[in-house]
């Protein structure tokens, strides 16, 4: 008997998923757990594995299309038989006996597509037919070359590319011309600009945006849209955490076996910031403010598909060996694609470190709801003044970008003080986180 497969759930707020790369092709040997499809969704990649042995019988949904919980994805069917169009396993009928035709049957006229499929919506995923509107074809005049004849984005850069290079047929010329009136003159003169297809430039390369990459474009410009947002700048001298790293470098990693790196200086002294001005670590619930007396530090890391940011929970309770692993793992989970939602709901306040790309000031964007994110950047050697001498120290700028709406200006600037501070004392940390 064939077995369906479908959406799993999802996690906590997720109720669609964008399908993915299918791993496997119909008709292709599946074993029960092993990974067929991925589902893209606004916040993790999810494996899709199939629910018993066999042979891929069908595919339902195509790279591009939006499901949901409990849809099905396709069908797993016996290696010995094969899975029908209508998800029943198909069965060897005897062949009937052939028919007296008495009369031929009249011809009828072809049918019109019928009204649910006139967009295509049969034929091509979403993607494919956004990409058919942008050079100006009918879906239903391209041949598929996909599975079940469906329409693949190869096959529509070969339709356009078809389509331009045809050569225009041209009309015989009338001894008499028909007289033109204005409605026909326009029509003339924009009909052939508008029906003409946008040639493929082999120049361009066009990759679908994934469904995590649309996620963080709209809440980046919700961000900005719904927030009261404002930075605020300062600079601290990192020598005496510098100083401390190389003294006790070497026997932090002997001792706990993970280096010892600045992300946990800032993030314990950010800790400290956040209990002298809770409202930093706060969120804007209706008319309320909801103050976190928690700290779950949201530390920004790079992935291949955009930028996520995996929370440490309890970060006050951990230590320096502690933050420093638990940022290795969570990282190497975002760049393989691991995370799992609980990973990445629920930070209170968010990190940011554009330094270690070189970047040496900019203004970091709200992970909303929160209402505060630090910046770092990378370290410069720099001259300062110091008891009435110029010196060269290594400098790093630090931002803080905040909501205006439940921060004030004087607590922002307090607060990045505060973290200038204990950076640059770092045995006040011992007290402070």
């Amino acid at each position: 008997m064939p077995v369906e497969i479908r959406v799993p759930p999802l996690g906590e707020s997720l109720v669609d998923a964008v399908v993915g790369q299918w791993l496997k092709g119909e008709g292709d040997t599946v074993s029960r757990g092993e990974t067929v499809v991925e589902l893209e969704t606004d916040k993790v990649n999810l494996d899709v594995t199939a629910p018993e042995d066999g042979v891929l019988g069908r595919i339902d949904r195509q790279e591009g299309d939006v499901v949901k919980v409990g849809d099905v994805l396709g069908l797993v069917g016996d290696a010995g038989g094969s899975v029908a169009s209508n998800g029943a396993q198909a069965t060897v009928a005897p062949a009937p006996a052939a028919p007296v035709v008495t009369a031929p049957p009249p011809v009828a006229a072809a049918a019109p597509p019928a009204a649910e499929d006139a967009d295509g919506s049969g034929r091509a995923a979403p993607a494919v037919r956004r990409l058919a509107e942008e050079y100006a074809v009918n879906v239903n005049l391209i041949p598929g070359t996909g599975p079940a004849g469906r329409v693949t984005r190869e096959d529509v850069l070969a339709f356009a590319g078809s389509q331009a290079s045809a050569p225009t047929a041209v009309a015989p010329t009338s001894p008499v011309p028909a007289p033109i009136t204005p409605a026909v003159a326009a029509t003339q003169v924009q009909t052939p600009a508008a029906a003409t297809p946008r040639a493929a430039d082999p120049r361009e390369e066009r990759v679908r945006m994934s469904r995590r990459r649309q996620t963080i474009a709209n809440r980046l410009v919700e961000a900005q849209q719904t927030a009261a947002m404002l930075t605020t700048f300062n600079e601290i001298d990192m020598t005496a955490v510098m100083d401390l790293r190389k003294a006790r470098k070497e026997a932090f990693t002997q001792r706990h076996g993970v280096g010892l790196g600045f992300m946990s200086f800032f993030t314990k002294a950010c800790i400290g910031g956040l209990k002298a001005f809770p409202r930093v670590n706060g969120e804007i619930q209706g008319d309320e403010i909801v103050l976190k007396h928690y700290y779950d530090i949201g530390i920004a890391v790079g992935a291949e598909e955009g930028l996520v940011v995996p929370v440490l929970r309890d970060a006050d309770r951990k230590s320096f060996a502690q933050i420093e692993q638990e940022i290795i793992d969570l990282a190497g989970k975002a760049r393989n694609g691991k995370l799992a939602i609980s990973d990445l709901t629920g930070g209170t306040f968010t990190i940011t470190n554009g330094g270690i790309f070189g970047s040496l000031l900019s203004t970091p964007i709200l992970n909303t709801p929160q209402v505060g994110i630090l910046g770092m950047h990378t370290i410069q050697q720099r001259p300062v003044a110091r008891n009435g001498e110029v010196v060269i120290r290594p400098m790093m700028y630090v931002a803080l970008s905040y909501d205006h709406r439940i921060v004030d200006g004087q607590d922002a600037v307090q607060f990045l003080v505060r973290v200038k501070e204990l950076i640059e004392d770092p045995t006040s940390l011992l007290l402070e986180g």
